[in-house]
């Protein structure tokens, strides 16, 4: 793998941009996964004052040599020290974007699909016939981007996956939104660097440039984040700080979780087997191909005591864990409750500008559907509601529901 990554980082040719000391402020969004972090993130990010990734900075660690499988003092997702933090502040200023202009210049837009694909697919596009053929294809896919009667974005997108992906479209089926055949093929690749489903680079954007660093609020957000306390002060050591906790109920949660799990296309985060670890998580790894081999989401510290555990165990865990962690550390955050944001989406941005000291949005949230495994419902969790409640009524269970604000009665859970 250490070679694999070698060869990307080259391909990538990303440049050294020696800003960190200038960044000035940053949000963090602190929650669990599948809390709607995705979506939360994804509107705030269209305000003109923030500059943010397509995706999450975790694929940016592998390249840097930091967290867990690159550094040997990283024994789950928890990072107490960054390794190499100016390696991975010049992969996050490369990969930043601020939501200005039009569409952004052909050569930009080829850089942005060329490095993120490399992420996604390494050991594809490490080979030298496949990366010509993917550059072929870009070539072709995005010509259409500069003229005056330019496609949409999604539609753009869209063309270049089918120009990229052309001979292997089932490999589309693992991207955000559902851009493949549906032909849903277990997720199999010898080796991934970012964790499907995965991003479409924003092309209706224009690249971080250095007067951002001390202007922009820079946005992230990825739940394993929330085992990371400092981790952001030691990446940008002169700005100040803000974040932001997302909550979710813990019966929404678990099932979008358990959900996850169990979905053949996305959601893979760690190759256990690699760690000479072989998971036996009922319910999962019995059934599910590549169950003994793939950690999906975050892994708590104590992930150890979960590889032989049920598999809504392993679920509850990863929602306790996060929140216990965040509560735990003690930071100053904005609470947020998705379920708030849901109803009323213009108030809870509001709210969140302003804590962030931001103008408010300048037009009114819509809502995409982002990262879903399928359509989204309220109480979507009552399939599972007898596997679900008897997990809630448990004493530490409903102490941290309480402690994120939530009563003890199911019926008020969305």
């Amino acid at each position: 793998m250490d070679g694999l990554i070698d060869t990307i980082r080259q391909l990538r040719a990303v440049p050294h941009a020696p800003w960190r000391a200038q960044v000035r402020r940053v949000a963090v969004i602190l929650t669990s996964s599948r809390s709607g972090s995705t979506l939360f993130k994804a509107v705030l990010a269209r305000h003109p004052g923030i500059a943010s990734l397509d995706g999450e900075a975790e694929p940016f660690l592998a390249l840097s040599g930091d967290g867990f499988g690159y550094d040997p003092a990283c024994t789950s997702d928890a990072i107490a020290r960054l390794r190499n933090p100016d390696a991975l502040a010049d992969e996050i200023f490369d990969s930043l974007t601020v939501p200005e202009g039009g569409m952004a210049p052909l050569p930009e837009l080829k850089a942005r699909w060329r490095k993120r694909l490399l992420l996604q697919f390494p050991a594809l596009f490490a080979q030298p016939l496949a990366f010509a053929q993917m550059e072929r294809a870009l070539d072709e896919a995005l010509l259409p981007s500069q003229g005056a009667d330019a496609p949409g974005e999604h539609e753009l997108q869209h063309a270049v996956l089918g120009a990229v992906f052309w001979r292997e479209p089932w490999r589309r089926d693992y991207y955000d939104g559902g851009r493949g055949p549906g032909e849903r093929r277990p997720f199999n690749e010898a080796a991934k660097i970012e964790e499907p489903p995965f991003v479409s680079p924003a092309m209706r954007a224009r690249h971080f440039t250095e007067d951002d660093a001390a202007s922009k609020v820079l946005l992230f957000k990825t739940p394993s984040d929330a085992y990371r306390h400092g981790f952001y002060e030691q990446l940008f050591p002169h700005a100040q700080v803000r974040y932001v906790h997302l909550v979710r109920s813990v019966a929404a949660c678990v099932n979008g979780l358990i959900d996850g799990w169990l979905s053949p296309l996305g959601f893979h985060a760690h190759d256990m087997q690699k760690h000479g670890v072989t998971l036996a998580i009922h319910g999962y790894s019995e059934q599910c191909e590549g169950g003994q081999r793939w950690w999906k989401f975050d892994l708590p510290p104590n992930w150890r005591s979960f590889i032989n555990a049920p598999l809504e165990e392993v679920c509850l865990n990863q929602w306790l864990s996060c929140h216990r962690h965040i509560v735990d550390s003690g930071v100053a955050a904005l609470p947020v409750r998705f379920e708030s944001f849901l109803s009323d989406p213009a108030g809870v941005l509001e709210r969140t500008c302003e804590w962030l000291g931001l103008p408010p949005m300048p037009q009114p949230p819509e809502l995409p559907v982002t990262m879903a495994t399928e359509a989204p419902a309220p109480g979507r969790w009552r399939k599972r509601s007898s596997q679900l409640l008897p997990l809630a009524r448990r004493a530490e269970v409903a102490d941290m529901m309480h402690a994120l604000g939530y009563g003890a009665a199911p019926e008020q859970w969305q």
